[in-house]
């Protein structure tokens, strides 16, 4: 098996799938299946698509998906980037270009998926307390939810 030591590492692109996100009872006639395929048809080397089964935790976001930076991304002071209502094709295929672009640090978030992020909130004893917002909303004030 050849090692990973030299070799560069690109974004890693992380698709939830636990809880609610990816579920037809939540979100029906949404590809849940394809969604990861597409990405990794889509998406250059040396990407990396992981699905996760672990709720994630924003479940009022879901479809949730991460973009973590490439080393070189991180160096340039990218940071992970977290997206929310990723319900159909049109979205995956602008993460895939973002991503093929750079991602996170190397390339502009594109107008159109800086309408889908968020801050994901603290985890407090296990359990995650998402805002609710409703897509290229934004969240009420504390205490108005």
């Amino acid at each position: 098996m050849a090692s990973r030591a030299g070799r560069a590492l690109g974004c890693l692109v992380t698709v939830c799938r636990g809880c609610c996100c990816g579920t037809a009872r939540k979100h029906p006639g949404v590809g849940h299946q394809e969604q990861p395929r597409r990405l990794r048809r889509g998406l250059v080397q040396p990407f990396r698509v992981r699905v996760v089964r672990e709720c994630l935790g924003p479940c009022a976001y879901s479809n949730v998906v991460t973009v973590s930076p490439s080393r070189e991304g991180r160096a340039a002071g990218g940071r992970p980037v977290w997206l929310g209502f990723v319900l159909d094709e049109q979205i995956i295929d602008d993460i895939v270009a973002w991503v093929n672009a750079g991602g996170p640090g190397l390339a502009d978030l594109p107008a159109v998926l800086s309408l889908h992020t968020f801050t994901p909130p603290r985890r407090a004893h296990g359990a995650a307390a998402a805002p609710r917002i409703a897509p290229g909303g934004s969240a009420p004030a504390p205490g108005q939810a």
